[in-house]
């Protein structure tokens, strides 16, 4: 009976951190307007999935730093108890984050998790050496990093960009004589041909356009960048597949009965309804209430994200997606002088709470399940 607790908690948890996360990689997609509200969500849901089912082969390190090893005697981290109340603590304070609209971290929510049932268990004997080098360092430090890269990367990015390129597309015409001769000369950037014929000239389109011209291939910057930044989104969602379904598939990973395949794939299906079902709330809050968004400063915060997140995965380092999501719309939104400090000032405060508040909703959930009462 304790097993089937313990699965139906780790796909509950699994289900709020769909709710939580799912929209953190599209959120500068929907934010900036290049997307609508559904068509980014199933962007989300179809890359974070994708990432989920990549964790089977790229990133079971994480499983074995998250089933607790290092932090909790191994005698403690082998009970079922102590493995439910992990996943349930977890759930319920990401759950409770979600229905407020407050981008927290699954991954702050476990540590918190386990270290309340680990000081219930254990009287306070408590190894704080893995908390802080595998666990706290990472938390700390990668949202300020996605800061300062971000930023970095925006003002590169804008100093490289031609702008006025982006707002006069580039076409290739062929065209007459006469067409030519209305152009003048110093719109013209390359012409060839016959003058008594026709001739192949590239412009810029509303030029082509104002007289006539026949358009061959027409090239917008600006599409071009929004493809990327597409990439990028899809980018950061199946990194955050990658690195959080592995944190959450450990809880099962020493219960008797499971094979790793079947943990990863149910982790990814709960992940995936709770994506779709319960993110609305997130969504609004990333998008639109840290900071306006461009385009420009949307594909920078996105690619920051990804780099970061794919590269600590690789390494086996817990690091947050919202911490690092959150953190590159900050630094983008520093450089624009449009961040929203109150709002920014609220999720900071809901990330220094998601640790206590998991910690005694898991220390809770243990001393109900030592009771007997499951």
């Amino acid at each position: 009976m304790l097993i089937s607790f313990l699965f139906i908690s780790v796909c509950f948890l699994a289900y709020a951190n769909g709710a939580n996360d799912n929209f953190k990689g599209v959120a500068s997609l929907f934010g900036s307007g290049i997307a609508s509200y559904r068509l980014a969500l199933t962007w989300a849901a179809l890359t974070t999935f994708a990432g989920s089912i990549a964790a089977l082969f790229l990133a079971q390190t994480l499983m074995v730093k998250f089933s607790g090893k290092g932090l909790a005697p191994d005698g403690l981290i082998h009970t079922l108890p102590f493995m439910i109340a992990v996943a349930g603590g977890a759930g319920m304070t990401v759950t409770m984050a979600a229905r407020s609209g407050f981008p927290v971290s699954t991954t702050h929510a476990l540590l918190g998790a386990m270290a309340g049932s680990t000081l219930l268990a254990t009287s306070g004997n408590i190894n704080p050496a893995p908390l802080l080098n595998n666990f706290v360092l990472p938390l700390l430090l990668s949202p300020l990093v996605a800061l300062l890269l971000s930023a970095v990367l925006y003002r590169v990015l804008n100093k490289l960009t031609l702008k006025q390129q982006f707002e006069n597309p580039v076409c290739l015409c062929v065209e007459t004589a006469d067409n030519l001769a209305l152009a003048g000369a110093e719109n013209m950037t390359m012409t060839s041909g016959a003058a008594t014929s026709a001739a192949i000239s590239i412009d810029r389109q509303d030029a082509c356009v104002e007289r006539q011209a026949g358009v061959i291939l027409g090239f917008n910057p600006g599409s071009q960048r929004d493809r990327l930044h597409f990439c990028s989104a899809g980018a950061v969602c199946f990194a955050r597949g990658l690195n959080d379904t592995p944190k959450i598939a450990a809880l099962l990973l020493l219960a008797p009965g499971f094979t790793m395949q079947w943990i990863i794939i149910s982790v990814a299906v709960a992940m995936l309804l709770g994506g779709v079902l319960g993110t609305r709330r997130v969504a609004e809050t990333m998008s639109h209430k840290i900071t306006a968004i461009t385009h420009d400063q949307g594909l920078s915060a996105n690619l920051v994200t990804a780099l970061l997140v794919i590269f600590a995965s690789k390494l086996g380092l817990p690091v947050s997606t919202t911490h690092v999501a959150v953190g590159s719309l900050f630094g983008i939104g520093l450089g624009s002088g449009k961040v929203n400090g109150g709002v920014v000032a609220s999720i900071a405060l809901s990330w220094l709470l998601t640790l206590p508040c998991a910690a005694v909703c898991s220390a809770a959930i243990y001393y109900t399940a030592i009771g007997g009462h499951f």
